[in-house]
């Protein structure tokens, strides 16, 4: 293998893992604070991805439809809480997975009603549509260069917010005893609507910076819903840290592996043997990395200890 290719490989695992992170951090921020199991993230990462897709096609502005994606999914968390999820605060972890699973039939039958089944395309803004070169002359999509900043900029949003904040300050407050904070007069319920929608905002904004490297269609939110709770295991439940980390550790996993295993199987077997058992084994390798990491932390990388 090549320095160029390995490198543009490594670039698209970190491009690949803050996407995760955009992802799992709504995810983590939601279970973290709320202790809900919400299924349906992966449906607020579809309705970004096709707002940003309707509004990019009616205005020709990606930015337009970027901004309409962070709307559109968070109005859909807000209505999404109120109307089903804070009902479920009390409930045990089956009602909420039964509800929320429930919510991504809604979600994908809605979708397919107002769009059709076919996939919608997001063309990349014409600022980003060509590579960036670095000294050597090694070339990287600048969109997918423009997302790994995009994604380190939220991370440090997310710090910032957690850390230095009044929000962030009751966020935490109502994560680690969300008795007292009702008791000294903050309205929990508020909290949890706020939350709930920064949560889904950025599932949606996620979806809506993929969407213009791969098509928007039905159900794409599932399958990196599945990542995401991967993710927030390997960095532990409720810490925006772990997600950072966690994401990073599984985008270079899953990507140099696909790109790796393949190469090393072919020193022994012949190409197309080489390339099916080297892909098999790729597709595993982040569940046996968090298989290894839950044997020796089990509740995570920044996971509190029992």
């Amino acid at each position: 293998m090549s320095l160029s290719l390995f490198l543009e490989q490594v670039l698209n695992g970190l491009q690949f893992g803050v996407m995760l992170f955009v992802m799992a951090a709504g995810l983590t921020l939601v279970f973290g604070v709320m202790g809900l199991i919400n299924l349906a993230h992966g449906s607020l990462y579809m309705v970004g991805a096709f707002a940003c897709a309707a509004v990019a096609a009616a205005t020709g502005s990606f930015w337009l439809g970027l901004a309409a994606s962070l709307a559109a999914a968070a109005l859909a968390g807000v209505i999404v809480e109120i109307v089903v999820i804070r009902r479920l605060y009390t409930r045990d972890h089956l009602d909420q997975v039964l509800a929320t699973f429930a919510l991504i039939l809604m979600f994908s039958e809605g979708t397919r009603w107002l769009f059709g089944s076919f996939p919608l395309y997001l063309n990349t803004p014409e600022i980003l549509s060509g590579p960036i070169t670095f000294p050597g002359g090694f070339q990287y999509p600048a969109y997918r260069l423009a997302i790994i900043v995009i994604g380190f900029a939220v991370a440090g949003g997310l710090f910032w917010l957690i850390g230095s904040t009044r929000l962030g300050i009751r966020i935490r407050a109502g994560e680690s005893d969300r008795e007292m904070i009702n008791a000294l007069g903050i309205d929990i319920g508020k909290l949890y609507t706020a939350v709930f929608a920064l949560g889904a905002a950025l599932a949606g904004f996620a979806g809506a910076l993929v969407g213009a490297i791969q098509s928007v269609q039905v159900g794409m939110g599932e399958p990196v819903l599945i990542l995401a709770f991967v993710v927030i295991v390997i960095g532990g439940i409720g810490s925006i840290s772990g997600a950072l980390i966690g994401s990073i550790l599984v985008g270079l996993t899953d990507t140099l592996g696909r790109t790796l295993l393949p190469l090393v199987f072919s020193t022994f077997m012949d190409n197309s043997a080489a390339t099916s058992t080297g892909s098999a084994l790729a597709s595993m390798l982040i569940y046996i990395l968090m298989a290894a990491i839950l044997v020796f932390r089990p509740t995570g990388l920044f996971g509190a200890r029992s």
